[in-house]
């Protein structure tokens, strides 16, 4: 069932009560059913906080202006509304960069990172690119970009299937506009506060992205790795983006093992 917080975020509990808590954080345009495929295995072990990014799924838009900063204190806000010290967050995409300004700005609330398909320092021309599409969101609305999305984050063959295109599209009609729209300038400039950060990351990080990933490359995850220290990384091959939907075990099994080295 469905719960709220005094914000009007929306999140799920599962897993055991006791143990090490894990925040699993979505992505631009989705919500968290994304998690659907990795929950039963994530909750065997944890006790796991699923929850909306603002405006997305079934939570209220942000008090304010979005920013990595508002969407961070959003998680430290449902950690303390349910009272919870510390956790290890698990993030996909913008959510990898949101966990990325968590860990900046709450470091004592922080157990572990792990950093999925996230994006960082993109170069002149595919940020110029990024801008160009979050703009688009802007002037033409919440799916003017899908198509075009489902081409660089799905492999052809997932693609004819149909399932995951058709989750994907479901979920950003559930997107608030303006708040999709104000995401979208996020994860288009946010990480420009992420690169070579003042405010250093000292928990223990996985970073994971797919051989095939334009948005968030290989040398992107490298690059991130490159400047925390004793960071982990693993390449996922031939998947692209939302390589986490095609194959979630390609994904959960190497982040379990990262948290049971790390938290036990």
């Amino acid at each position: 069932m469905t719960r709220f917080a005094p914000d009007g975020t929306a999140f799920d509990l599962h897993g055991l009560e006791d143990a090490p808590v894990i925040a699993l954080i979505h992505g631009l345009g989705l919500c968290r059913h994304l998690w659907r495929d990795h929950l039963p295995q994530l909750a065997s072990r944890y006790r796991i906080i699923n929850y909306d990014l603002y405006g997305h799924g079934e939570s209220a838009p942000p008090p304010t202006k979005a920013s990595l900063t508002v969407y961070a204190q959003q998680l430290a806000d449902l950690l303390d509304h349910l009272k919870i010290d510390n956790a290890s967050v698990v993030g996909f995409s913008i959510g990898g960069m949101i966990n990325r300004r968590f860990a900046m700005d709450f470091p004592q609330k922080l157990n572990a990172l792990a950093i999925l398909n996230s994006p960082h320092d993109r170069g002149e021309e595919l940020q110029k690119q990024v801008e160009a599409r979050a703009q688009k969101v802007w002037e033409q609305g919440t799916l003017s970009t899908m198509d075009d999305a489902l081409k660089r984050w799905f492999t052809p063959d997932y693609l004819k299937d149909g399932e995951g295109a058709g989750l994907v599209r479901e979920w950003r009609l559930l997107a608030e506009p303006e708040s999709y729209a104000q995401a979208a300038w996020v994860l288009a400039n946010g990480v420009r506060e992420l690169i070579a950060p003042k405010e250093s990351i000292s928990v223990p990080t996985f970073i994971v992205t797919c051989e095939n990933d334009t948005g968030s490359t290989p040398k992107m995850s490298s690059q991130i790795a490159s400047e925390i220290e004793n960071a982990e990384l693993v390449i996922i091959p031939q998947l692209q983006h939302l390589g986490l939907m095609e194959d979630p075990s390609a994904f959960v099994t190497p982040v379990m093992e990262f948290l049971e080295r790390k938290l036990t």
